[in-house]
């Protein structure tokens, strides 16, 4: 994936309901979006649309994505104690069943049995990485969070037969905690030489069009190469309680009518107004990388207080 500490990535171009599931991605200034198409399967309302068939089932569930470490007798259960800042530690965890057991058998979405994302609760740090399963259902995967606090995990899924769940759970680094104040809402994101632009607007409760364009050394990219089945993958976040949206591009690589840049398109759905966190993976030239985003949902413009009319000083 991408660079692990860089505050970007994952953006849009996709269905999106914010409630329920991850998947694990990222964002784009006001469109409509097109009432022809139907893009129930890939947005569930109040429910975040990621792998499969999250839409389905995050549409019977109010509580957004990632805000629940144990849903429909699926729970995550974090096995790593001590995290120390900048050093790579092998975080491992199971996903037990209903049954009390870890689950062994899952379904592959978009090419990984399991999405896992960590994000800080500052929304500083973001990283989208698929562990490594062993027979007994135990995951690991080697991280190097970058710096002191608390942050969130997320563990996007669907057991073999079940629905598509976001799990998530807390993590702590240990040291002295700075949080860094949330980025101010941005529509342009840069890394590694290359910009991404997001145009469109989030509406609560309406799919909402998100364009992604891409480009390098200020030339538009035209040949984005898939990344997990698709051109680009998105992740949102809610600010405040970071509840959890993983949202993918309408459309796919192979699809005779999809290209491969420089725009990727996403629709997507969230639950409520405030500011949202975006991130955006794409790949190019063999390199994942994140650009990340940060935008408000349903404000209104403010009005001008008019000047007090008087008489002189």
């Amino acid at each position: 994936m991408n660079t692990a500490t860089k505050l970007g990535s994952y953006v849009l171009g996709l269905a999106v309901v914010f409630g329920g599931a991850l998947g694990a991605g990222k964002a784009v200034g006001p469109v409509a979006a097109p009432a022809v198409e139907d893009h129930s399967a890939m947005t569930a309302p109040t429910a975040s649309a990621g792998h499969g068939e999250h839409a389905t089932q995050q549409a019977t569930n109010d509580t957004p994505g990632g805000l629940q470490v144990s849903e429909n007798g699926y729970t995550l259960n974090p096995l790593t104690e001590t995290i120390k800042p900048g050093e790579p530690t092998d975080v491992r965890f199971t996903v037990t069943g209903p049954d009390g057991r870890p689950v062994t058998d899952y379904q592959v979405e978009h090419d990984k049995k399991l999405h896992f994302i960590v994000v800080s609760r500052d929304l500083e740090s973001f990283q989208h990485v698929h562990p490594d399963m062993t027979p007994d259902g135990t995951w690991s995967v080697k991280l190097t969070l970058p710096k002191a606090g608390p942050y969130r995990a997320f563990a996007d899924f669907a057991p073999t037969g079940g629905d598509g769940l976001t799990l998530g759970t807390d993590l702590s680094v240990a040291g002295d905690y700075k949080p860094e104040a949330l980025p101010q809402e941005s529509r342009t994101a840069t890394v590694d030489g290359y910009t991404v632009t997001l145009d469109g607007e989030l509406t609560p409760g309406q799919a909402s069009k998100l364009t992604l364009k891409v480009s390098k050394d200020g030339k538009p990219v035209t040949d984005l190469q898939p990344y997990l089945g698709a051109y680009g993958h998105l992740v949102a976040l809610r600010a405040r309680d970071l509840a959890y949206l993983h949202v993918h591009p309408d459309g796919e690589p192979g699809d005779g009518k999809t290209k491969a840049g420089p725009e990727i398109v996403f629709y997507a759905e969230v639950p409520s107004t405030g500011d949202y966190r975006l991130f955006l993976d794409f790949q190019h030239e063999g390199e994942v990388r994140t650009a990340d985003f940060t935008l408000g949902a349903g404000r209104q413009p403010a009005i001008p207080t008019p000047a007090p009319s008087g008489h002189g000083h």
